[in-house]
């Protein structure tokens, strides 16, 4: 009866959700203070139902509960727990009801930790929160029950997608939603203030810590579904512009993007109108990443589901919360007005540019992944946009960033002289464009004018960043950690982006026949083929190549890479060797055999593509600790203290 208890306990948390959503914004309405306060106690009691369903469902899983559809269509009696305990979320009705349990926590987090906002702006938050949560509760009730059974009862089940059983695909499906479901709390913080006609510094600045924690969740998201892919794929690639990665790198450009205008309208009064659309907006290509992973109108190792009834019911609740919100915003236009002035060589200006940037290349990224479906979907016939596209639009909107990435954090509010910034700035300028396009001649003895950008780039950005944060320490070494946030995720830039540049410029690849005995060198390293060997794992067996690394005369290491046939799967999947260091990979895949007792194999040398992990945790490390900065754990009273002095360092925090 556990599984009729998990259903039974998402119809009350349904009702629940309802009673959360319309009685606090009657009682907001009516200024009731017994209807506000119920706000919190619904927003609890969901969770706890939600958290109910959830745990009968991870209940199935562990004791093979094959008379439920969702579990036996993903776990078999040979499924390591480890793969049972994921597999929740392997799929789409499992996948939602995660969505809907970190959504709650995300509702309950803000009503716990958002005691001294006010009663009637956190009774709006809540009620929007659980607007929210009715779209998906009744998505799983009435399209995509997670509980339904299934009679006869097989006597095993088909097992988790072999692809999904991986180590990384454990924590990144939580880690993605938590920065999707996130940007709920600053879509909700959004349409609150207009609900209430009030967007002040105050709205700005109780939103911006959870943009931010929202904005590092989704970073290391990201950064986790590429390990992953890198790791499990087997070819060879971090980033592969797939319609479902890009679902997910839209939202991190808008809300990249929203958290420098939170911090513009936070300080200055200025963007009201910016902010409150990029919050709308963030929401919503996160809810779009939904319709497009659910909707079945792709096909990807990504997507969840083929059943185009459930993308209508997505793509109709996508109308109506980004019509219903954009309808508002029209509504209360009057209140969104910003009143600060700023010259046009500013801080303000700068952000204002950042802003437009990170939207060209969100807008960029959206045609070029909508349009071959809107094109499938009339009837046009097929067309494909792949990396060349993708690569040049980002590789035209990367220079003028990362220009304004080491001008923009060193600019004073208000107005600035540039000859003072250029004064100061002009050598590291030079000395950036001069190393940054030697450093490819010193390695390939050509001068690469890609590499020549990205490395400059790097180094500007990495140089400008280090020379702010010691000329501040000279003068204080107590700096604020929203201050030291923005420098570590700045850092986490540069190194990004030097890993992207030069893996791209200097990774080689190469596909061979190789029989036991022969070997192949690439980039100094010599890959010797010694054989292939059976071996057992938990479910599956493997064909393992055993392959030795030599360079110099002196042995590197070895690879072991294996094409596995997994229990109740009849094509072989193939899991890849790595040999890791922080300058290089080697990276084995084997094929299929061939005549003879030759193998098919595919080789890789890349250099530095650890670095583009290392950014992304060097930026999630500097949101966690913008968020911890003393200013987020004040008291309304003194946040609402118009006059308290702050540090020169605060200030640009």
């Amino acid at each position: 009866m556990i599984p009729e208890l998990g259903h039974f306990a998402l119809i009350i948390a349904f009702a629940i959700t309802i009673v959360q959503a319309v009685v606090p914004l009657i009682g907001a309405a009516r200024n009731d203070a017994a209807l506000i306060s119920m706000a919190r106690p619904a927003a609890l009691v969901q969770l706890l139902f939600v958290g109910l369903a959830y745990a009968a469902l991870t209940q199935a899983f562990i004791v093979h509960d094959f008379s439920v559809l969702y579990v036996s269509q993903h776990s078999n009696l040979v499924q390591p727990l480890m793969y049972r305990i994921s597999g929740v979320w392997g799929s789409h009705e499992g996948s939602l009801l995660l969505w809907t349990l970190i959504l709650s926590l995300w509702t309950v987090a803000v009503a716990v930790y958002s005691r001294n906002l006010p009663d009637i702006l956190m009774a709006r938050v809540l009620a929007v929160m659980a607007m929210i949560s009715i779209g998906f509760l009744a998505f799983m009730l009435f399209t995509s029950n997670p509980f339904e059974r299934l009679f006869p009862v097989p006597l095993d089940g088909n097992e988790l997608n072999p692809l999904l059983q991986d180590p990384g695909l454990a924590i990144h499906p939580p880690m993605l939603y938590m920065g999707y479901v996130g940007f709920s709390v600053a879509f909700a913080f959004a349409v609150a203030a207009l609900l209430g006609g009030k967007l002040d510094a105050t709205w700005a600045r109780w939103s911006r810590p959870w943009t931010t924690i929202s904005w590092s969740f989704l970073t290391m998201g990201i950064a986790l579904g590429s390990w992953w892919a890198y790791n499990e794929l087997g070819w060879g690639g971090w980033w592969f512009w797939d319609p479902v990665e890009n679902a997910s790198f839209m939202p991190w450009l808008v809300g990249t993007a929203l958290i420098h205008s939170l911090a513009s309208t936070e300080k200055r009064g200025v963007f009201k109108s910016w902010t409150v659309l990029l919050a709308i907006l963030a929401f919503s290509l996160s809810l779009l990443g939904t319709f497009i992973v659910r909707s079945g109108v792709l096909v990807s190792v990504h997507a969840f589901a083929t059943d185009p009834t459930r993308g209508v019911f997505i793509l109709a609740f996508l109308v109506i919360v980004v019509g219903g919100s954009l309808a508002l915003y029209a509504w209360r236009s009057d209140t969104v007005v910003s009143y600060g002035r700023f010259q046009w060589f500013s801080r303000e200006t700068a952000l204002l540019l950042n802003n437009i940037i990170f939207l060209t290349a969100a807008l960029a990224v959206l045609v070029g992944t909508m349009y071959p479906l809107v094109v499938d979907a009339f009837g046009l016939g097929k067309i494909s946009v792949g990396r060349p596209y993708f690569d040049a639009m980002f590789a035209l909107i990367a220079i003028p960033l990362l220009l304004l990435l080491g001008f923009g954090p060193v600019i004073r509010w208000k107005g600035d002289d540039w000859k003072r910034l250029a004064k100061v700035q002009i050598s590291i300028f030079i000395f950036s464009i001069v190393a940054g396009f030697l450093l490819p001649f010193i390695i390939e003895d050509e001068l690469n004018l890609a590499t020549g950008f990205g490395l400059a780039g790097a180094l500007w950005v990495a140089l400008t960043t280090l020379r702010d944060l010691f000329s501040r320490l000279s003068k204080n070494l107590k700096l604020p950690l929203a201050y030291l946030g923005m420098i570590i995720a700045h850092l986490g830039v540069a190194v990004f982006v030097a890993g992207v540049t030069v893996t791209m410029s200097y990774s080689e690849e190469k596909d061979l026949r190789m029989e036991p005995g022969s070997s192949y060198n690439i980039a100094g390293y010599d890959f010797h083929f010694q054989g292939v060997r059976i071996v057992q794992g938990p479910n599956y067996k493997a064909s393992e190549a055993v392959i030795e690394v030599w360079k110099d005369g002196n042995k590197s290491g070895e690879l072991f890479p294996q094409k596995r046939t997994y229990t109740g799967k009849s094509n072989p999947m193939t899991d890849a060797s790595i040999d890791k260091t922080l300058f290089r990979d080697l990276y084995a895949a084997l094929g299929e055999e061939l005549e003879g007792g030759a193998w098919s194999m595919r080789v890789y040398y890349k250099p530095m593509i650890r670095w583009i992990w290392l950014g992304c945790i060097f930026m999630t490390i500097g949101g966690v600790l913008a968020v911890s900065d003393r200013r987020y754990r004040q008291t309304a009273t003194a946040k609402l203290r118009k006059d308290a002095p702050e540090t020169p360092a605060a200030a640009n925090a």
